[in-house]
């Protein structure tokens, strides 16, 4: 994943790394399942604060992915019935993927969430042949039997 003076973090987005931020592109046959980093940056200011978490995965000084959790939102939409937080949205680059990168992203994800006395991390994906099914589903997420806009909803517990 990673080499021996280097280890990927977590930065907030900012002025100084917006470019490389919105420059991570996915493979193109996975572009069907993940909204560009523009697009989850334009959500994540469009959301009362405290709703979108967006950070930057870094190794060194390359940027090689991005994240955004959601925090305790109306799962439900109906007033908070029900609330939940999770992974919004997980881009890695193309020629970044399969070197961990994601596996770390899931982690921070759940630290964070953790760190804030969440017990559930929840994710969606769309399903296919491309899509990101078995990589949630071998870091242990479990389908909830749940669809949300049309995806299938996981959950893993942070116990």
């Amino acid at each position: 994943m990673t080499s021996a003076s280097s280890a990927p973090r977590l930065e907030m987005i900012t002025p100084v790394n917006f470019e490389s931020a919105t420059g991570i592109r996915v493979r193109p046959e996975q572009e069907f399942a993940v909204s560009p980093v523009m697009q989850s940056l334009a959500e994540a200011y469009a959301h009362p604060e405290g709703v979108a978490w967006p950070r930057l995965i870094v190794d060194g000084e390359r940027a090689v992915g991005f994240l955004m959790a959601f925090l305790d939102i109306d799962w439900r939409a109906d007033g908070g019935s029900l609330r939940r937080s999770g992974l919004w949205r997980l881009n890695i680059a193309a020629d970044a993927q399969g070197r961990g990168y994601g596996r770390f992203a899931v982690e921070s994800v759940a630290a964070e969430l953790r760190r804030r006395g969440t017990k559930e991390l929840y994710v969606t994906w769309h399903e296919g042949p491309d899509g990101p099914a078995e990589f949630y589903l071998r870091l242990g997420f479990r389908r909830t039997g749940e669809q949300s806009g049309g995806e299938t909803v996981g959950v893993l517990s942070l116990d």
